[in-house]
């Protein structure tokens, strides 16, 4: 098979079905839907990280690869005459168009919130019976802290929400003395539960000033990470170690890379 040089859909078809053909990629043909999941989520925080970077052709390349998966999928399921990728295409953007009522057709909203709620409302009216709750149509494998703010937005729309963000401080409070006496009480049971109720009410808390909870805790993780890989190559660049190293030199060394995040001098204030 000879593959066309035109850009577009069409030439990346051409080339996933000839990598699963007969005479292709042995690994590409032996794929199914069920083993190309992990690379699904892999390619997505790929797509991620080079947002983070700020670099564009980083941005270009990785967006490639988190395309490849859904026409992957589509190549498998055009195999066995479940659909193609047109169709999926199709799918889209009728869904777009039905979804902006205000773009496409006659309808007014006042702002971002509202079309939130028109959409919801869509959606809702498009699922019908399948979708019985509020809380319905969150994906189960998310994020925890992820899924715990979508399902606190989708039962805020319903109006199960705090008032002011006091509020939520004060339940966070709540829920940290309630991890405390769990911790005195020695039960791992109930530690395991209250630090969950703690964490939620957290997840909350950022909900509720419109701070993503999965972001700032993958941004501490960041941090942290550059901060000890400071502590280690100080250390290395010494012929030391971090097993013979002392707390607190490390704390020192940590408030060290700390300073140097924001361009301070070490001894700056």
């Amino acid at each position: 098979m000879t593959i066309q040089h035109d850009n577009g859909f069409n030439r990346i078809m051409m080339i996933m079905r000839q990598l699963r053909a007969p005479g292709g990629c042995p690994w590409d043909a032996e794929q199914t839907h069920a083993s190309l999941k992990r690379y699904l989520l892999e390619e997505a925080y790929e797509v991620i990280e080079a947002i983070d970077s700020g670099s564009d052709s980083l941005l270009q390349e990785e967006l490639g690869d988190l395309l490849l998966q859904p026409v992957f999928h589509a190549a498998i399921a055009e195999e066995r005459g479940a659909f193609t990728m047109e169709q999926v295409m199709a799918t889209l953007a009728d869904k777009l168009i039905r979804r902006h009522p205000h773009v496409f057709g006659d309808q007014e909203i006042s702002d971002s919130a509202a079309q939130v709620a028109n959409w919801e409302k869509i959606k809702k009216e498009e699922k019908g019976a399948e979708r019985r709750s509020a809380l319905s149509g969150i994906p189960p494998h998310l994020p925890a802290l992820m899924k715990a703010q979508k399902i606190s937005e989708k039962a805020s729309r319903v109006g199960f929400d705090w008032e002011h963000v006091d509020q939520v401080m004060a339940k966070v409070l709540e829920e940290l003395h309630e991890f405390e006496e769990a911790m005195a009480q020695g039960s791992q049971e109930r530690m395991e539960a209250e630090l969950g109720d703690l964490l939620f009410a957290i997840a909350n808390l950022g909900r509720f000033l419109t701070l993503d909870p999965e972001e700032a805790l993958r941004k501490t993780i960041n941090r942290f990470q550059t901060r000890f890989n400071h502590i280690e190559n100080r250390l290395h660049a010494d012929g030391r170690q971090l097993q013979e190293t002392s707390l607190e030199e490390m704390e020192q060394l940590w408030q060290e890379a700390k300073k140097m995040e924001f361009s301070l001098p070490v001894g700056g204030k």
